[in-house]
């Protein structure tokens, strides 16, 4: 492992900030886009990168942005690669690696994440483009008599392989065991599940001889399924959350940065800040590496427009400063109202994919 790696880790999660996960493939891209009556091509995928990633002062509340295989090779209107202009503003550009989730031979409704062959080489390319750490998503749904064990396996397998090869080759590796929101299972079978998956991929890490110390976990929070019709309070979420975490997250890991999933953003920053103001001992700093979560707002105030950029942008600023209060345990309902402007509604529930 790369002496740096510990160091870059830390920085991604430095005094509260958080990722911002902007490494929707074009596909998705296009049905976020659909929602707001914006036709989705090259050009406005990029202006609409572009827009996110030139805000001013976000680096105070972003410390890393993870990219996508075409926005890595893109670049904003002033020329400069998107990777450099992260760089340039003060954050860590990183990018997202896998091929996404396939059915898992023997057991069809689940699925495997591929995209380990080649992979030695797209890491060295993507570090010659800038990325100074990578991301890789595992998928685990809960039904019934899933998840398999062969499913837990297979996609911790797949985890470990990707973080050790990312290392080898200077990569600070994003570790995303996503136990998904869909479904009607109760909070207390997430926990179960998430404890077991934590449990499964930390072993794989051993056995593949992942540094700790130079990644980061990108874990589902522990939630019921969004057709439970018993859904727990934010209180309750972020109590099983954190006692899965001191349960199965090794110390040695630097930073614990969540997903949202199906979370509206305003849920989601209540349930990252509840997290933070439980009592007791917490090892890791624990922030957030959101995607919809952070952008909705943004994107809805922005539609397309040239003159809706500013707008899109103090929409961006406003809800990365309110997750980095959330992950120094400082958020407020009360700062939702204080610090949202025209052109940005604070009250809008949007949900992730």
């Amino acid at each position: 492992m790369s002496h740096d790696l510990p160091d870059i880790a830390a920085a991604l999660v430095a005094r509260g900030k958080g990722l911002l996960a902007a490494d929707e493939t074009p596909a998705t891209l296009k049905r976020r886009f659909d929602t707001v009556g914006v036709p989705s091509t090259e050009e406005t995928r990029r202006t609409y990168r572009d827009m996110l990633l030139t805000t001013p002062g976000v680096s105070e509340f972003i410390g890393g942005v993870i990219l996508q295989d075409e926005t890595i090779h893109q670049q904003g209107s002033d020329g400069r690669p998107f990777a450099k202009m992260v760089s340039d503003q003060g954050m860590i550009p990183g990018i997202k690696v896998d091929a996404g989730a396939k059915p898992l031979a023997g057991s069809p409704k689940e699925t495997v994440t591929e995209g380990l062959d080649g992979l030695r080489e797209r890491l060295a390319a993507y570090r010659d483009l800038g990325a100074r750490f990578a991301k890789w998503r595992g998928v685990i749904h809960i039904g019934d008599g899933l998840p398999t064990r062969i499913c837990i396996v297979a996609n911790a397998h797949a985890l470990a392989r990707y973080a050790a090869l990312c290392q080898e080759q200077g990569l600070v590796p994003i570790v995303e065991p996503e136990v998904l929101m869909d479904g009607d299972h109760t909070i207390e079978r997430c926990e179960e599940v998430t404890s077991e998956v934590l449990r499964v991929v930390f072993a794989a890490l051993e056995v593949q001889g992942v540094a700790l110390e130079g990644m980061l976990l990108k874990p589902n929070m522990v939630v019921a399924g969004v057709d439970c019709p018993v859904q727990p309070d934010v209180d309750e979420v972020a109590f099983a959350t954190l006692r899965c975490l001191r349960r199965r997250v090794p110390a040695a890991v630097p930073g614990i940065v969540f997903l949202s999933g199906g979370q509206t953003s305003r849920l989601a920053t209540a349930h990252l800040n509840a997290i933070n103001r439980l009592p007791g001992s917490k090892p890791w700093a624990i922030s957030f590496s959101f995607g919809r979560a952070l952008q909705d707002d943004a994107l809805h105030a922005w539609r397309g427009r040239e003159d809706g950029v500013h707008e899109g942008r103090q929409a961006y600023a406003q809800r990365a400063r309110l997750n980095n209060a959330a992950a120094l345990g400082k958020y407020t309902d009360e700062s939702e109202e204080t610090l949202f402007t025209a052109g940005a509604n604070p009250r809008r529930e949007l949900h992730d994919d």
